[in-house]
């Protein structure tokens, strides 16, 4: 049982953060927002994964125009990505977005600050503070401390900044690539303020590669209690990114969407095709929104004790094999009717 970190409640439209509310998924459009059409496509996209809260980038004007349509036509949440031009910022606002990501020390004045924050706090609309380590200020820069606590000082600036506007609609985020100074900078946060945290490990890179890093880094903190909302940032279509999150958190039993899928590694006892047989289980159950445990297992003789824990599961034999529910075989069929059979055994399960 993980014990989380106890943190402020906010509100992203509908979708409660913090405190015991469950762990959510985000991700972020890859769009031009201006095209609003293909925005609203994607979100659909993410939103039938189980996206739960999706980003935009909003880089001018014509860009913050959109999200008055967009927001619409959305069924989930939606964040505003502004930088520099605190403009943006009130004009996303006043079309209706749910929450903002900007750093209040990179839009200008007090007074443009102040602004922003006064309007967003009439319309309790949220700000994630998000700190990048590639993108600190000059000052930071040139001290003598690890990059961790530079990403920290900066999210703390920022903080100080809405706190003395009287505004604690506050999400942060410390992303870095580096995956121990991601880590080292969420604990070292974690510590010194009561908001919720977004997780990631920024620039993690292509599918396999970003899903290491993002496993260690996310399932660690997770795993001592510490985030409130994900994001597996990949460079692949975003709906991998969801995924991929809720696969994350499903491990640390933190979240219960969908399949899990077990299956052991191959060795000389198997006599079956068990890679291939695996990967077209999890293809062909992988949309199935029931909370279950189906395992593919290589040993007939075996495989149905071990994988006693799964709802749903078949072990192979010699050109033949085992379908097991809660570790009972229920039926024995060719090799070549396994998948069939077992999608029968589930779909009737489920009627």
């Amino acid at each position: 049982m993980i014990n989380r970190r106890k943190s402020k409640v906010i509100s992203i439209g509908n979708v409660k953060i913090g405190g015991d509310n469950p762990i959510s998924v985000q991700s972020m459009c890859n769009t031009d927002t201006r095209d609003v059409e293909s925005t609203c496509r994607q979100i659909k996209e993410l939103s039938d994964k189980g996206c739960e809260i999706v980003r935009l980038a909003v880089l001018n004007t014509e860009a913050a125009d959109a999200i008055k349509e967009i927001v619409k036509r959305s069924e989930v949440p939606l964040v505003a990505d502004i930088h520099f031009d605190y403009k943006l910022a009130i004009q996303c606002i006043n079309n209706g977005i749910n929450a903002l990501r900007l750093n209040p020390g990179n839009i200008g004045k007090r007074e443009n600050v102040e602004a922003v924050v006064n309007l967003a706090k009439q319309q309790q609309i949220p700000i994630r503070i998000g700190v990048n380590a590639g993108s600190l200020e000059r000052e930071l820069l040139d001290k003598d401390i690890p990059l961790s606590e530079k990403m920290v000082q900066s999210a703390m600036k920022h903080i100080e900044i809405l706190e003395d506007l009287n505004f604690d609609l506050i999400k942060v985020s410390l992303k870095s690539s580096d995956v121990l100074t991601t880590i080292e900078a969420y604990r070292s946060i974690a510590e010194k303020i009561p908001y919720p945290l977004h997780l990631g490990v920024t620039e993690a890179g292509t599918l396999r590669g970003g899903l290491i890093k993002s496993s260690v880094g996310l399932g660690t903190l997770l795993a001592e209690g510490i985030g409130d909302t994900i994001r597996v940032s990949l460079t692949e279509n975003p709906v991998e990114e969801v995924s991929a999150g809720f696969d994350i958190l499903k491990s640390l039993n933190l979240r219960e969407r969908g399949v899990n899928f077990v299956s052991c590694p191959t060795c000389g006892r198997t006599q079956i095709d068990l890679i291939s047989l695996a990967k077209r289980v999890e293809e062909r159950f992988k949309d199935l929104p029931y909370p279950i445990t189906i395992a593919t297992m290589g040993c007939a003789v075996n495989g149905p004790g071990e994988a006693r824990h799964a709802d749903f599961g078949i072990a192979g034999g010699v050109n033949e094999g085992l379908v097991f529910k809660k570790g009972e075989i229920v039926a024995k069929v060719p090799e070549n009717m396994l998948l069939e059979k077992l999608e029968e055994i589930i779909r009737k399960s489920y009627k």
